[in-house]
């Protein structure tokens, strides 16, 4: 969230006094994922409404992202790439797509960021909201931990248990309540948790897709947990769209070890 708020804030289009061009539109739907090519690696990605989604990896500078949508109003599209090319789409659900890739061009971009150092007072403007609304998010994971606890659902594997105790819609995030449990008689370290949506059949690969969504904000991250001991946390991700054959997972592994547990729900 704090990534999309610096774009949402500071974002200004070199030439932004000139008349905008008319936005080409997409369309997508929950069935399957629309892949949108880029010709510089994507920074971030926003859709204007929360039945739209655009996912895409930001760790590993990947030049591609997917559009998913539920039935509803049509929103719009923004992309921001690593070198700084702004693109903006009107997006649209549709139940049949007539188009699932596209490769955009580097002409379609509508404009380029100023850079930061050329706004010094609006980036202390910015600087501050980004702040705010960070300590938000903190907060209400916090407090979230302060309801008593339900089980969603729960796996357990040679001794290590992991729940899903609340699922929570609040604003512009999604934030899911866990616990991790330990009675396998050693010590558990861990190398990740990791959240991810899973579409399709998992035996049938052509249609099977396993999508990570990177947490905003991580309440009380797991590191070691001994025999004996439980642990809750919070993970705060952007609010995301989960359509009818579409499921949760969270997969938790041991570093230098093993062990996993996948819980499903």
């Amino acid at each position: 969230m704090m990534k999309t708020l610096f774009v949402l804030i500071t974002l200004v289009l070199s030439g932004s006094l000139e008349a905008q061009p008319v936005l080409d539109t997409l369309f997508a739907n929950n069935k399957k994922n629309v892949a949108l090519f880029f010709p510089s690696a994507i920074r971030q990605g926003i859709t204007g409404a929360t039945h739209f989604v655009f996912t895409y990896n930001g760790e590993k500078k990947q030049h591609f992202g997917l559009l998913q949508a539920q039935d509803g109003e049509e929103s719009n599209l923004l992309v921001v790439t690593d070198d700084g090319q702004v693109y903006s789409y009107i997006i649209r659900y549709s139940e049949k797509l007539s188009k699932l890739n596209y490769f955009i061009p580097k002409t379609e971009s509508i404009g380029t960021e100023i850079p930061f150092s050329d706004m010094p007072e609006l980036g202390q403007k910015k600087l501050d909201n980004i702040d705010r609304s960070f300590e938000y998010v903190k907060s209400f994971s916090k407090y979230l931990l302060t309801i008593k606890p339900k089980r969603l659902a729960v796996k357990q594997k040679k001794g290590i248990k992991v729940q899903l105790q609340k699922l929570v819609y609040h604003r512009s995030e999604t934030y899911l309540v866990m616990k991790v449990s330990n009675t396998s008689g050693i010590a558990l370290d861990v190398d990740f948790l990791k959240i991810y949506k899973v579409s399709g059949n998992p035996k049938r690969k052509a249609s099977h897709q396993r999508l990570e969504m990177e947490p905003i904000y991580i309440y009380k991250p797991l590191s070691n947990i001994r025999n004996g001991q439980s642990l809750r946390f919070v993970y705060a991700l952007p609010k995301y769209v989960l359509g009818d054959r579409e499921r949760l997972e969270v997969e938790l592994q041991e570093l230098n070890g093993g062990r996993k547990v996948v819980l499903r729900y």
